[in-house]
């Protein structure tokens, strides 16, 4: 059996509403703002199937899952596997985004858990989430993402 004990946990609070935050995780034209990709489903409904989409001269799927909750705008769980290993069910971990209210800003928690530990996955989203997070909290802030 497969240890998947890792996990990853970011928490930041963003001067933004609940379904801007849901939109720019799950609209793929305000994604690729921040992100370079764009996260795709047909439907974001429980057992869609959903991508990560890099953008540029050609479009490649870097990342595949399935939709597990959705509960728009506070919860979005997705399975999460590179796609190359997307044949592999103990490649796959699973990302939480749980959005909460506060006021005029939102708590956003991302929990990436069912990691293998010491896995090229989980040491490429630790370097990854942050970044990235920062670059949609500035973007739904200012306008503007960083140049990631």
């Amino acid at each position: 059996m497969t240890d998947k004990s890792a996990s990853f946990i970011y928490v930041t609070f963003i001067r933004t509403t609940p379904e801007k935050l849901f939109e720019a995780i799950t609209r793929p034209e305000v994604c690729r703002r921040y992100w370079g990709h764009e996260n795709v489903s047909e439907d974001w409904q429980p057992g869609s199937d959903w991508q990560h989409v890099k953008v540029g001269e050609t479009r490649s799927v870097e990342l595949v899952g399935k939709v597990i909750e959705c509960d728009p705008p506070r919860r979005l769980v997705v399975s999460w596997a590179n796609e190359s290993q997307k044949d592999d069910p103990d490649q796959y971990s699973r990302v939480t985004y749980d959005i909460e209210g506060k006021g005029d800003m939102v708590k956003l928690t991302v929990s990436h858990d069912e990691l293998q530990p010491d896995s090229g996955m989980l040491k490429g989203i630790s370097a990854g989430w942050p970044i990235v997070l920062s670059s949609m909290k500035s973007f739904l802030e200012t306008g503007q993402g960083l140049d990631i």
